[in-house]
């Protein structure tokens, strides 16, 4: 996820956040009004919706299309400039990241249904910046 979308997913929730106080005195910190709310970080739910649907990706059988498309390696051209980020790297980056497992072994753990949700289950919240 590009650090863009991570401003905007968080500017979203900040301002969300702030409709459910509704006066502007109340305010306080984000961490503060999600905490007092019981509401988890709006970014950490994405995160482990797509870490979640990762694990989902590995153990289809084989034949099923979106894991075909998981695993395929395309050929051609690419445009010139920077090369983007594809989707399977920056998910095994975020495992690397967030939960400390190594990109040759994301798959082995991902396809071990119950470990892995006990995982994303522990996934921490991202420190809030400043």
């Amino acid at each position: 996820m590009s650090l863009v979308l991570l401003k905007i997913i968080r500017t979203l929730e900040h301002q969300n956040s702030y409709g459910w106080l509704g006066s502007p005195l109340e305010r306080g910190r984000s961490s503060a009004i999600r905490e007092e709310l019981g509401v988890e970080s709006l970014l950490l739910r994405v995160e482990r919706s797509q870490m979640g649907w990762l694990g989902h990706l590995v153990r289809m059988p084989p034949g099923r299309l979106p894991a075909e498309v998981f695993r395929a390696c395309p050929s051609g051209r690419r445009p010139p400039g920077r090369p983007r980020t594809r989707w399977r790297d920056y998910v095994s980056r975020l495992a690397w990241e967030r939960l400390g497992i190594p990109p040759d072994e994301l798959e082995e753990v991902a396809g071990e249904r119950e470990v892995w949700a006990s995982l994303l289950r522990l996934l921490p919240p991202r420190p809030d910046p400043g």
